[in-house]
């Protein structure tokens, strides 16, 4: 059985895989605004027009010159001429004047002369065509200015960042109907293994169904990337070499399932090694599940060998195969994972030196929410498909109490 190479922490080991991959350049593509909800943006874009276009009333009440209201109580109001109403979706051809004041509504455009609006629950009528101010309002009280969003040329969304509703409401308040983003990269996936048949077959006895492809393919398409199956290759190096080559060729990166562990079946390593320079960089991760990962770079493209097992395939796709594809798109910054904290339910044992993830059930209690952990082994797929997020276990912990709070990232 092979030895593994030198075990080397995940953070270490993608720090490592990332140096090795050359500038991002992606290929760009212009698409409708609307249908760019999770795609990233390839190029800055800049405001042609100001947000809001016009200043406007955020309430519905009256517009003032606030002077007019200074001093106003309950007690003591202002009393304000109502000279007419603003109209909806129009300019309003209002000029108010000293101790004059106009109906508006929200949203609506306020009237040259007035610099604040008093919301109508803080008004009375004291006879027709007459108000009670009962509040004072200062400058700029109750209205958007021009411009106070966004002005003219600012750039509102740099390059590198996704696409997420806020923003696509943005791009829609700009009229910027398309936006210019970066393609989905391509990533290949190749299923490795005599035993493993397409999910659609009946396994003979000795048979499994290819779990991995599927499973990763749908991880590839979650984070923005474009999964190509390459289908299963038997464990024979002429086979994997011939089907590497053509994802190196077709794609913008590669991952193999299956032919990572370390055993004297393990074809992975070495044909990565036949590929290119600099070739596999890491062999074995000091993580579980994932030990028998190998990270590669064969003629400036990634090839990830994640192990066979389904549950570790996933983790260790999470760990590396998420921020490649984040590379890949140009994104700006790492983007946080979500997570909640957790009273954990069970002690949880760790050996000392090694990163553990332990999938974990929430379950709400008289006491909070607590972490329940799910043992499992790593060719289990319900086992991590029951489980609502991870807990890490850190390389220099020797395990987790029962009743400590702890990070769940969620899945």
């Amino acid at each position: 059985m092979p030895e593994f190479l030198e075990l080397l922490p995940p953070t270490q080991a993608r720090v490592l895989l990332l140096s090795h991959l050359p500038a991002v350049d992606p290929r760009v593509e212009e698409i409708p605004s609307a249908a760019a909800l999770g795609r990233v943006t390839a190029v800055a874009v800049t405001a042609v027009e100001a947000l809001p276009a016009f200043a406007r009333s955020t309430v519905d009440g009256f517009a003032v010159r606030a002077a007019d209201s200074y001093g106003a109580s309950d007690t003591l109001p202002a009393y304000l001429l109502v000279v007419g109403e603003v109209p909806m979706g129009q300019a309003p051809t209002l000029k108010l004047r000293a101790g004059e004041a106009g109906l508006i509504h929200t949203g609506g455009m306020l009237p040259a002369g007035a610099d604040a609006v008093v919301m109508l629950e803080l008004t009375q009528t004291a006879r027709p065509g007459e108000i009670e101010v009962l509040k004072a309002v200062a400058v700029g009280e109750n209205i958007l200015r021009a411009g106070e969003d966004v002005r003219i040329g600012a750039v509102v969304l740099p390059a590198g960042v996704r696409l997420r509703p806020a923003e696509i409401g943005g791009l829609m308040a700009l009229g910027q109907m398309t936006v210019k983003v970066a393609s989905k990269p391509r990533i290949a996936i190749i299923s490795s293994g005599d035993e493993v048949i397409s999910p659609e077959r009946t396994p003979r006895p000795g048979q499994v169904r290819d779990i991995n492809s599927s499973a990763l393919a749908a991880l590839v398409q979650s984070e923005g990337g474009e999964a190509v199956l390459f289908g299963i290759v038997p464990d024979q190096s002429a086979e994997l070499q011939a089907a590497l080559r053509r994802a190196l060729a077709e794609c913008d990166a590669v991952v193999i399932t299956a032919g990572s562990s370390a055993s004297t079946r393990d074809l992975t390593a070495d044909v990565i090694q036949s590929m290119g320079l600099p070739g596999v960089l890491v062999h074995g991760v000091n993580v579980k599940p994932g030990k028998p990962t190998i990270l590669g770079v064969c003629a400036g493209k990634a090839v990830i060998g994640l192990p066979g097992n389904p549950v570790s395939a996933l983790v260790i796709a999470s760990i590396f195969v998420t921020p490649l594809i984040e590379h890949l798109l140009g994104l700006s910054g790492a983007r946080p994972r979500a997570e909640l904290t957790a009273r954990l339910a069970l002690n949880l044992a760790s050996q000392a030196g090694r990163e553990d993830w332990v999938p974990v059930r929430l379950v709400q209690t008289s006491h909070g929410l607590e972490a329940d952990p799910i043992f499992y082994k790593s060719n289990l797929i319900f086992s991590l498909a029951r489980a609502d997020g991870l807990v890490h276990i850190p390389a220099d912990a020797t395990g987790l109490g029962v009743g400590e709070m702890v990070q769940v990232e969620l899945l």
